[in-house]
């Protein structure tokens, strides 16, 4: 059987090291002992499985690489061809510009240094990421340009994760809190505390962030009897970057106390989340990485209960890593897209509001979390097809039941209006003002009998607004007849004017001096529903 020698030799173990312990027969022990011979096997299977993902990743890194070098090797040949054969008095060596240079321009961060030179190596650079010329000062980060953008991935066995990078040029930010440090002895909560300093000022540091799409920062203690939480009481945290205490010490969550552990549960107790919090007299650990970027970097760290003489904790925090771009996948919406995307001159810009193109002005001196980094203008009147007509009449009208037709066409931008037709189409969604003025001929009637008309002005087939006069008189007399509208179109949609009904002998009059108008223009276009 595949488990005869673990179970001898756990059974040699237990007689020689431990005592029998009462209640606890030998069979449960050595069933306690296979289950952990399991585990530890699915947990390397695990790390063998990611293992094998990050060389396949990194084969493909190492093909591509190859082609870049081999690309480079035939400009290079082509050029120094070119440069024998154009200036043959020139010397004989030329000095070509080697592209891995350290006194590259001033990038904001590593990953856009990687994007425009996936040939240079890691190392110190000057990054900006608050934007070159204005802010704070440049500063030097570490740029690892063999990993970058962040990746979890979970194991099919028992569901644990592991980080790793899937792109290249990510930035470490340092700070003075990197070798492992002992809290000494105290029994307080967070007895021992220390501040974090970086090497880079806070609004280049929040820059930086901003500008990733990942960020994180690793951190480990290892402990002897010095647990993070005991009997429900936390004796240690840390500060986030607004200063407020966090207890969770790996990944997301911030509504509970736990480590790495604790979400792959493999602690060493199975009821607790942190090993460290652990009872047993032994030299434990905490690793876990925190991948919150919006409460990152840690700021301050505060550890206690370490009272006992046997107590100790040491602890490890890693730089601040961010990775990859924040990408505006649509048109900039704010000032911080702009930003994001670039632009580092303070004024006045258009962004995409909900329905309309708005103005802002944005000072770019400031951080996008500062007052007065954004302020809103109103909206700025941008017409992808301006659109606006006006047109007459020259001759009298009396059919009912018809679009009126129109004779003379005084303005017609946009094409929209149909004179023969005596349509507008809508050429774009938005809100367009329609006027329409007429004159109305009455005839002679009896003193005692009236005469009327009615126009109305239809969308699409459906009357939607209604004018009318009426009159009274034994003489010839002329009356005007008008009508205004504001109306939300789509685009297609069709307006035009009509006279719906009329008394015997009334029309609409016009002549050469175009009493008969018709004018509209479209106010405020839907620029982002189309």
């Amino acid at each position: 059987m595949s488990f005869v020698f673990p179970v001898h030799f756990s059974l040699l173990l237990f007689t020689t090291s431990f005592p029998l312990t009462i209640g606890v027969s030998l069979y449960e022990k050595v069933q306690l002992l296979e289950t952990s011979y399991a585990d530890i096997k699915e947990v390397l299977e695990c790390k063998v499985l990611n293992l094998e993902t990050k060389v396949i990743a990194l084969e493909a890194k190492i093909a591509a690489l190859e082609e870049k070098a081999e690309h480079q090797e035939s400009v290079l040949t082509t050029l120094q061809n070119e440069q024998e054969n154009t200036t043959p008095m020139a010397p004989d060596s030329v000095e070509i510009d080697h592209p891995i240079v350290k006194n590259n321009p001033i990038f904001r961060t590593c990953y856009e240094m990687n994007e425009a030179n996936p040939l240079l190596d890691s190392g110190m650079y000057w990054i900006d990421p608050d934007g070159k010329g204005i802010g704070d000062d440049a500063f030097t980060v570490y740029c690892n340009m063999t990993s970058g953008k962040f990746s979890t991935e979970v194991c099919y066995l028992r569901k644990m994760s592991f980080n790793f990078y899937e792109s290249e040029g990510s930035t470490l930010i340092f700070h003075d809190t990197e070798p492992k440090t002992d809290v000494g002895h105290c029994a307080g909560r967070g007895c021992y505390s220390r501040k974090v300093n970086y090497g880079a000022s806070n609004r280049q540091v929040a820059a930086l962030i901003a500008l990733s799409e990942e960020c994180q920062q690793s951190i480990t203690y290892d402990c002897i009897s010095a647990p993070l939480q005991f009997n429900g009481v936390d004796f240690s945290w840390w500060d986030d970057k607004n200063g407020e205490p966090q207890y969770f010490w790996s990944g997301n969550n911030k509504s509970i106390h736990t480590c790495q552990c604790g979400i792959d549960r493999n602690c060493v107790e199975s009821h607790i989340t942190c090993n460290c919090d652990s009872i047993f007299q032994k030299p434990l650990t905490d690793s876990g990485t925190i991948t919150d970027k919006n409460i990152l970097p840690i700021m301050r760290l505060n550890f206690g209960r370490t009272m006992e003489n046997s107590s100790s904790g040491l602890y490890t925090l890693g730089p601040l890593e961010c990775g990859g771009k924040l990408e505006t996948k649509q048109l900039p919406s704010s000032c911080e897209d702009l930003w994001r995307i670039g632009h580092v001159f303070s004024g006045f810009y258009s962004v995409m509001g909900e329905k309309f193109v708005e103005t802002l002005h944005c000072d770019f001196s400031r951080r996008p979390d500062q007052q007065k980094f954004q302020t809103w203008i109103g909206y700025s009147d941008v017409k992808s097809l301006p659109t606006y007509f006006f047109v007459q009449k020259n001759a009298s009208f009396n059919r009912t039941k018809t679009p009126i037709p129109f004779e003379i066409e005084q303005l017609n931008t946009g094409k929209a209006m149909d004179l023969s037709s005596g349509k507008f189409t809508a050429p774009r969604m938005g809100t367009y003002f329609f006027t329409f003025t007429g004159v109305v001929n009455f005839p002679t009637t009896p003193a005692t009998s009236r005469v009327a008309l009615s126009l109305g002005l239809y969308s699409n087939g459906k009357r939607i607004a209604l004018g009318y006069v009426e009159k009274g008189n034994n003489v010839v007399q002329f009356s005007p007849v008008t009508l205004q509208s504001t109306l939300m179109l789509q685009s297609g949609d069709q307006i035009w004017l009509q006279i719906t009904a009329m008394s015997a002998g009334v029309y609409l009059f016009d002549s050469n001096y175009y009493y008969t108008h018709f004018t509209g223009w479209l106010l405020e276009e839907d620029i982002f529903s189309r």
